[in-house]
């Protein structure tokens, strides 16, 4: 849905969409998502998302992690390598809740821990991140708004800096809605601390909510363009399903980045 996701946010993944979306997992949701990204660079994802009877709302354990493969130790002397490696990568550990606080608002919140590492040097911070969903009724519509990397602060190579805060606003209402058929139309804007004001549009179609089939654009981005995916899921009981979901954005001079994800609902 060209990443047109803060306004819609209602599954598993809206723990690094909008927080306040969660609530939308009524029992329990297994998430695993794996991104080719671009320059041979990779990003997985894991997330459990479940209810606990005894207190009300959702939380949610979550994992993220951006690497590439060991890339080998050049130098003047030896460009073609020293037969030594090195590796580089940021992994995230985060915990959410989020819940109701009237039949149509709801509110979520993640902490962070990061640790990121380059070879032999390595920083560790911690972030938050809020947001909120607001139901108005008509045609499904919702509005969502979302604030990132709150508070993340670290010292590298002896300089010290913070994540770059990302504002972001949304909405989704469903366009076309019967028995069997859904078209579902998001837009977002975003405010990142880093860059330019960008916004984000897209759509989905869904029948009889089995299969998916999705397209976006991303405004105003230095790469990403167009993009384009599609969804599959299985019933395997009354409150369970297996759902498997395919995307991929193009990022111009970069190529495809295709992303792959599987998650559980029980």
């Amino acid at each position: 849905m060209g990443s047109a996701f803060t306004g819609v946010a209602d599954d598993a993944s809206s723990v690094f969409w909008n927080a306040g979306g969660l609530v939308n997992v009524v029992g329990n949701e297994v998430s695993v998502n794996h991104v080719a990204w671009a320059a041979d660079t990779k990003l997985s994802t894991a997330i459990l998302a479940f209810n606990p009877r005894s207190i009300p709302g959702t939380f949610a354990l979550s994992v993220r992690s951006f690497w590439m493969d060991p890339q080998l130790v050049r130098t003047a002397y030896n460009p073609e390598g020293t037969g030594e490696t090195f590796d580089s990568g940021t992994t995230t550990f985060g915990l959410s809740y989020a819940r109701f606080f009237t039949d149509k608002f709801s509110a979520g919140l993640t902490v962070n821990y990061l640790h990121m590492g380059l070879a032999e040097t390595a920083v560790n911070t911690g972030a938050l991140d809020f947001g909120i969903m607001y139901r108005i009724g008509i045609k499904d519509l919702k509005l969502g708004m979302t604030i990132q990397n709150l508070g993340g602060k670290f010292t590298f190579d002896e300089r010290e800096s913070k994540l770059p805060v990302l504002f972001k606003v949304g909405a989704s209402f469903n366009a076309f809605r019967n028995e069997r058929q859904r078209l579902t139309v998001a837009a977002e804007f975003q405010h990142p601390a880093d860059n330019v004001e960008r916004a984000n549009a897209g759509l989905e179609w869904s029948l009889n909510e089995l299969f998916f089939a999705r397209g976006g654009y991303h405004i105003n981005y230095d790469t990403d363009g167009i993009a384009f995916g599609f969804g599959a899921a299985i019933k395997t009981g009354e409150t369970t399903k297996l759902q498997a979901d395919y995307s991929a954005v193009d990022m111009d001079a970069l190529g495809y980045v295709h992303r792959f994800t599987v998650s559980v609902v029980y």
